[in-house]
């Protein structure tokens, strides 16, 4: 009977190594919408794929105005590793913001957490604690004018409990690289499940032939030209600021070093900059650097070598732990 336990338990641990599970964490204001690229070329080649809704974000109702505490912020992604059983390690992708949660996630789920992956990310070991972390990890879009739309949840006489880029700069400054359309073909029983989805807030399964195209002929079914840009001028939701700057992680010795960790640039960023991306990655060292030719959001302007680069770190993350 304990041999044909230890045999049961090595071949879950084989097939986990074999069939990774990526965990996406999306940045202020996004959403698990924001990955629906990833997720569906991740589903569609055999990944399993979780995408996480911090609190306040994408589908959690929850007022961004009263989460004043980053820990609160962080808790859905807290309370996703807390339930995963003990025998399970996941590759753990934080996109800009997002890479503050994915640290307090290796501060304290570090062996549960085979990789974790930076995208134009928020790198930082301890968050904010110092001067020179705010200088390296937040925003600066100063240059942009007056961008930001601002929540005072605490009353007008305190600090801002919320921000969000205008409509009128978000494409400017978050996606100006994201293609300006892409052409997506439903046949008309896929639009009607699809519709029913939406509806009832049910999942697309993985094997449904969704499929991107650009300069193609027209054939039978529903066809929309979409925006990435406009779709997320439609989900963004106001940031909990305050609770971002609340970001901060005590030191617990040897075990966030244990979580192997890849760093992945873009190289026309307006929101955290290459140069802000370069100095977080030289203040605390990634086992791999990789660059992608895109601007902040690369899940919309460059899936496919976001998927490319997120399959080959997997495919080499065995040898980090």
């Amino acid at each position: 009977m304990g041999e044909e336990v230890m045999m049961s338990m090595t071949e879950k641990e084989t097939a986990a190594m074999n069939n990774p599970h990526f965990v996406l964490v999306h940045g202020i204001g996004g959403g698990a919408w924001c990955w629906y690229k990833i997720k569906c070329l991740m589903e569609n080649s055999g990944y399993k794929v979780s995408c996480i809704d911090l609190k306040g974000a994408g589908t959690d109702r929850s007022d961004a105005n009263s989460i004043v505490s980053f820990d609160d912020y962080n808790k859905p992604l807290m309370d996703f590793m807390s339930a995963l059983p003990h025998t399970e390690q996941v590759i753990l992708v934080g996109h800009s913001a997002g890479g503050l949660s994915v640290t307090q996630a290796t501060h304290k789920f570090a062996n549960k957490i085979r990789l974790a992956v930076y995208v134009a990310a928020t790198m930082l070991k301890s968050g904010f604690l110092t001067d020179q972390d705010i200088k390296d990890g937040v925003p600066d879009l100063s240059q942009f004018g007056d961008v930001y739309e601002l929540g005072f949840g605490l009353g007008a006489e305190q600090p801002p409990t919320t921000a969000m880029v205008k409509k009128e700069f978000q494409r400017k400054i978050i996606y100006q690289m994201s293609p300006q359309e892409v052409l997506l073909s439903l046949t008309l029983p896929l639009l009607h499940w699809s519709l029913l989805c939406y509806a009832f807030a049910m999942p697309l399964y993985p094997t449904h032939p969704l499929f991107f195209f650009k300069n193609t002929h027209m054939g039978n079914g529903a066809w929309w030209l979409v925006q990435d840009s406009t779709l997320a001028a439609m989900l963004l939701r106001p940031g909990p600021i305050l609770a971002l700057q609340s970001a901060r992680f005590k030191e617990d010795g040897e075990m966030v070093e244990k979580v192997g960790r890849i760093y992945i640039k873009t190289m026309h960023d307006n929101v955290i900059k290459p140069e802000q991306q370069e100095a977080m990655i030289k203040r605390w060292p990634p086992s791999q650097v990789h660059v992608l030719d895109s601007d902040h959001s690369p899940f919309f302007s460059a899936p496919f070598s976001l998927f490319g680069i997120l399959l080959k770190v997997a495919a080499t993350s065995a040898g980090y732990k």
